[in-house]
């Protein structure tokens, strides 16, 4: 009898796997108006949060080759909106992200490997204002048709990439710790 069971679950896994690799599609281009970054910070121990409007990706992703799998994420800096266009002009200035020297963030993928169904562990480097670290992040996808849904976050600390220099440099009017949330769409290749 439980060799029958075994049998059986053994048979509608197999035939579970070979559905999802018959079906399984290849991402490579972004949908931008159904993708988002976003951030929250703590600023005199006031929750805060923001966005940025502008970003672009470079995707080639097989969920069935995940560590074949490449990503490049651009954010444009000076589209940054914190709900404040005072605040906004003031975090693009030379103290935070000096945006006239260093108008982008760039995130480039060098490892993805799965963690479980629809799972991954993502590791790369972030690069801003002209500083580049190591930082891996889980992200989760989900299929729904010819369109896949990214959602990832880490925590980013300011001074690792000189954002907030100056007067800006103690953490105790704006917090080092800034999370950083995503949700990319992901159109499937023909």
């Amino acid at each position: 009898m439980t060799s029958r069971i075994l049998k059986s679950t053994g048979t509608a896994f197999a035939a579970v796997l070979l559905t999802f690799n018959a079906h399984a599609v290849e991402y490579k281009a972004i949908d931008a108006a159904k993708s988002n970054v976003a951030f929250s910070y703590k600023q005199m121990g006031v929750g805060m949060d923001g966005k940025f409007k502008k970003f672009s990706a470079q995707l080639n992703f097989d969920p069935t080759k995940p560590t074949a799998a490449k990503a490049t994420l651009e954010i444009d800096l000076a589209s940054i909106d914190t709900g404040s266009s005072e605040a906004d002009q003031e975090v693009t200035g030379k103290s935070w992200f000096h945006t006239a020297s260093f108008p982008k963030a760039v995130f480039v993928s060098n490892q993805i490997k799965q963690t479980a169904a629809n799972q991954f562990e993502v590791a790369g480097k972030l690069t801003i204002k002209g500083q580049t670290k190591d930082i891996s992040f889980p992200l989760k996808q989900t299929a729904q048709g010819n369109v896949g849904v990214f959602n990832g976050s880490f925590v980013m600390r300011r001074a690792d990439f000189n954002i907030g220099e100056g007067m800006w440099a103690k953490f105790d009017t704006v917090a080092n710790e800034v999370q950083v949330n995503f949700q990319i769409t992901a159109l499937a290749s023909k």
